[in-house]
């Protein structure tokens, strides 16, 4: 090899070994989470605020969570996942693909959303022929869908509003049928209807409490073929601490002190 070749050859690898440190070091400023749509608008202010406080980036995933899970199943390289229930993260936990078990960051609060208001939101309204669809999540896949279930099956209205029910894949989707129209009234999470994007907009109403079972949203951080990354777990123990508290708080949700 000649010498020009040669130093155009040490040249060529000692840019490859630079650019792959680089990309390695960037990716371990990258925070990359799973996320149950139901924490849309408050991932959003979390992941904001813990990225001013530290200097990570987040990179946010939304959908059920039935969906994320089968993706982490798969191998999808995220580094935390949090769930809108605890079966998913145990799941995961129990085929050894978390680091620990689940733990509850937030308890979920179900609500029924009209985006006109001109249109009540009542468990009595849906009965009404003002009333042509009903919009809730995927209950085989998004817990908050599961509950609806739930409080349709309470109150002995699942037989006469079959007919009238629309599933979104995720709550995301479900918001979509309510503020398109697709759906005159829907299910939802708490936390969508008090954020700064959709507050004021509409009627909502929270449903009680004892007509469905509590939600408690478990979070984990999720093993992968590279090691834990120092700042998913630095998003995780944001979490829990004072202010990630306060701002699960600001969206609805209940948190234990």
């Amino acid at each position: 090899m000649s010498r020009n070749k040669r130093v155009l050859f040490y040249c060529l690898v000692a840019t490859i070994i630079a650019f792959g440190c680089k990309k390695t070091k960037e990716d371990e400023t990258i925070v990359r989470m799973a996320v149950a749509a139901n924490m849309q608008y408050a991932i959003k202010e979390l992941a904001d605020q813990f990225e001013k406080d530290t200097g990570y980036t987040c990179e946010v995933i939304l959908g059920s969570s039935g969906k994320l899970f089968a993706q982490i199943k798969e191998g999808a390289p995220y580094d935390l996942f949090l769930s809108a229930d605890l079966t998913y993260p145990e799941a995961l936990h129990a085929i050894g693909l978390t680091y620990e078990l689940p733990k509850v960051y937030a308890y979920g609060t179900l609500v029924l959303w009209s985006y006109t208001s001109t249109l009540k939101p009542s468990l009595e309204v849906l009965q009404t022929d003002s009333v042509g669809h009903i919009a809730l999540a995927n209950p085989r896949t998004a817990p908050y869908g599961k509950a609806a279930i739930e409080v349709l099956d309470f109150y002995g209205l699942t037989t006469s509003l079959q007919d009238k029910l629309v599933f979104g894949e995720s709550i995301g989707q479900t918001n979509q049928f309510i503020t398109s129209g697709a759906a005159d009234i829907g299910f939802t999470s708490q936390s969508v209807v008090v954020s700064q994007a959709m507050n004021k907009k509409g009627v909502w109403i929270r449903i009680n409490e004892k007509a469905y079972t509590p939600m408690p949203q478990g979070v984990v951080l999720t093993k992968s073929k590279k090691p834990k990354k120092r700042g998913a777990q630095a998003f995780y123990e944001y979490l829990f601490s004072g202010e990630g508290k306060d701002i699960l708080q600001k969206f609805g949700y209940s948190v234990h002190e």
